[in-house]
């Protein structure tokens, strides 16, 4: 059933489905019998991770959700602490690449055990990713003591990159991370996959255990959702070219971000239309890009044994009652309670110290890019025209807006805080609904998904194409919305 190929850029085994299996109805599977402690484990394990995620609490004057609460806590009650440990995992993730890199290379000799021990094989990258580590490694320390010259320090470089991005990372993948494993391993995955298949397949192509992954970002942050996404690849339950769908498509900015966007530019009040507009363009564009290169040629491969979803057709109950069977034997086999969320916090942390040294050299250098030359102003130039045919207001100044959120996804909102309102809503829409930045996200998938292959070449290509999709979209819902008096 499985051709095994070699992948050719880093020589890895992969493993291709030759054939999709017939879909089977509910009487054509075997459902797992409904037994007590299974069953509460994973209601246990599910409600957990969904109050912890999506349960709206009141705090500080506004409604959040527990996982916003924790972080914002850690981050705001000890920023000195979060510094030191973001410092800490930034040098040991250039220190232990380097270590692995020069094993691989032969230029130092360590043996098994030692290697073993520091997990050296995990550290292994390629030679660009080795160098932004270390460049990382580098950084940290100057930008954390503010030591360095301005255009280094300056709060819309590396103030904006470490304050706002790498301390966030540092804490929102490790803790995230325990929750989510709880879904991952517990039988949530699985549940969660059954129930979504109807909508996700059709059409995105991609299983509907995927909307697990966009329920992470949404509810937490796009960091959390590519954590399950490489959680699940690793198990062989996504192909590349599902990898590749999944994170450039739904690993979107969290529902308190399009809060944060919206305050921005002035229009809190109108918060819950530019959620819904957001999430219009993620479905649109979606659609569309899983249709076309590059994302249509990317390969179905696997670098494990495949392990896809079990084709499945039938009424709504049926789906219930396998959603439900699936969960229940993945909870019988998995871990305990405790055991998940202890292995997730640790890979959260081993993500944390691989990714976050990558994040600080690109993401400086991205805002860097911005902030001091006029590389996006002269770029965009020729969109001023097409801005103004759409007729949405202050064109000169929403141009350079659509596409230097291809650095850092706030600088949009900024660019436009004393724009007309128009002008305010169509970037703010647009800047949450691009999902591809260097300064962050860029990085992470570069990085985590070496071995798909995610290039830098594609995610530019994919935010060009991003861009022109929505732009004539969201161009025409703020029409819809000025026209209903709203701005």
């Amino acid at each position: 059933m499985f051709d095994e190929t070699v992948w050719s850029s880093d020589e890895q085994s992969t493993k291709r489905i030759e054939t999709e299996p017939e879909p089977k109805t509910i009487d054509e599977v075997e459902l797992t019998a409904i037994r007590a402690k299974p069953v509460a484990k994973f209601l246990l394990a599910f409600l957990v991770g969904f109050s912890f995620f999506l349960v709206p609490v009141p705090w500080d004057g506004q409604v959040t959700v527990p996982f916003d609460i924790v972080v914002s806590w850690l981050t705001d009650s000890f920023p000195t602490m979060a510094g030191v440990y973001a410092l800490a995992l930034i040098v040991a993730g250039g220190l232990l690449t380097t270590l692995a890199e020069l094993r691989d290379r032969g230029v130092i000799a360590l043996n098994d055990d030692i290697a073993a021990r520091l997990a050296l094989p995990y550290w292994e990258t390629s030679a660009p990713f080795w160098f932004f580590r270390v460049v990382g490694a580098v950084l940290a320390p100057l930008v954390f003591l503010e030591i360095g010259p301005d255009w280094l320090l300056a709060p819309g470089t590396g103030g904006l990159v470490w304050g706002t991005l790498i301390l966030s990372v540092a804490v929102i993948i490790p803790v995230g991370a325990i929750f989510v494993n709880l879904f991952v391993e517990l039988g949530g995955l699985e549940f969660v996959g059954t129930m979504a298949r109807p909508i996700m397949r059709p059409l995105f192509k991609i299983p509907g255990r995927a909307a697990l992954d966009s329920v992470a970002s949404w509810v937490g942050s796009y960091s959390v959702g590519l954590y399950v996404t490489r959680n699940v690849f690793d198990r062989g339950e996504y192909s590349k070219r599902d990898v590749y769908v999944i994170c450039t498509c739904f690993a979107t900015v969290s529902i308190g971000f399009v809060g944060v966007v919206a305050a921005t530019v002035d229009l809190l009040e109108l918060f819950p239309i530019i959620f819904l507009s957001y999430l219009i363009c993620i479905a649109v564009s979606g659609v569309i890009l899983v249709r076309i290169p590059p994302l249509s040629t990317v390969p179905d491969e696997y670098i494990t044994e495949p392990n896809p979803e079990t084709p499945f057709r039938g009424t709504p109950g049926d789906y219930v009652r396998f959603g439900l069977s699936e969960a229940v034997a993945k909870a019988e086999s998995g871990n305990t309670i405790v055991g998940s969320a202890v292995r997730g916090f640790v890979d959260g942390l081993k993500l944390a110290v691989l990714i976050l040294g990558t994040i600080l050299s690109i993401g400086l250098a991205a805002v860097v890019i911005a902030e001091y030359t006029p590389t996006f102003e002269i770029i965009s130039r020729p969109l001023v025209p097409i801005v103004s045919a759409l007729g949405i207001p202050d064109a000169e100044v929403v141009a350079p807006a659509t596409i230097i959120g291809i650095t850092e996804m706030f600088i949009p909102a900024l660019l436009v805080a004393e724009a007309d309102a128009m002008a305010r809503f169509f970037v703010a829409v647009l800047s949450i609904s691009q999902l591809i930045f260097f300064s962050a996200v860029g990085p992470m998938m570069l990085d985590m998904f070496h071995d798909v292959p995610i290039r830098f070449r594609d995610l530019v290509a994919l935010f060009v194409l991003r861009t022109i999709v929505l732009v004539p979209v969201i161009a025409a819902i703020t029409h819809v919305v000025a026209a209903a008096g709203l701005l």
